[in-house]
């Protein structure tokens, strides 16, 4: 029987090693290729053909393929045949949802237990979506304070944008760039989410994402 070609892509190395251990112990699996970059993964993808794919949502990516939503777009439209499972450390409703419908087979939470990756991987060798526990959890039930009630207002493009404005330091010019969007649209997305959040300007802004953890 052949064997299911799996790929991992996660810059942390102790998340690889773990999923790495999983994997192996399934005789089923066969890790072809482990990635530390969206780069890497791309390569990955062309060189192996793999039929599930576990990949980080946050990680270094470059202007070509990027990470988080314009690497995981990209990867669905070139290479529909391969299923994705997403291991993050978000657990913002409406962003965990939007993961769901662009078409993701699954997604893992980092907090979880990482032997629920095989009950995820057997999930979608059946053909089916996976949604563990802990995200149904998060999808499933609101927000209870007004911090969390805030960001779970953000569309996921508008997290985005915030990520990299956050998290990377990119400009408003920058972040348009890399995610291949008109300043136009990028400024008023950024603007949105100030509204959304509550936050005056860009230290505020910097201020509130830093204290609410909205990115770790």
């Amino acid at each position: 029987m052949e064997k299911v070609k799996v790929v991992v892509a996660d810059d942390h190395p102790i998340v690889l090693m773990g999923v790495r251990e999983i994997i192996e112990r399934d005789s089923r699996f066969e890790l072809v290729g482990e990635a530390h970059n969206s780069s890497e993964l791309v390569q990955l993808y062309e060189q192996h053909q793999p039929h599930i794919v576990i990949t980080d949502y946050n990680m270094p990516g470059d202007t070509t393929y990027g990470d988080g939503l314009k690497l995981i777009e990209y990867l669905l439209r070139r290479y529909p045949q391969s299923k994705i499972l997403i291991l993050t450390m978000m657990n913002n409703s409406p962003l965990l949802s939007s993961l769901y419908d662009l078409g993701v087979a699954g997604v893992l939470l980092k907090t979880g237990d990482l032997n629920e990756l095989l009950v995820a991987l057997n999930t979608i060798l059946r053909k089916r979506t996976y949604r563990g526990a802990a995200v149904q959890a998060a999808t499933s039930v609101g927000m209870q304070d007004d911090t969390q009630s805030r960001i779970a207002s953000l569309s996921l493009k508008e997290y985005e944008v915030l990520r990299h404005f956050v998290v990377g330091g990119l400009s408003v010019n920058d972040i348009a760039r890399v995610l291949n969007r008109s300043v136009k649209t990028v400024s008023a997305q950024k603007i949105s989410s100030m509204r959304k959040l509550d936050v005056a300007n860009d230290q505020a802004l910097l201020t509130f994402c830093i204290e609410s953890n909205i990115f770790q």
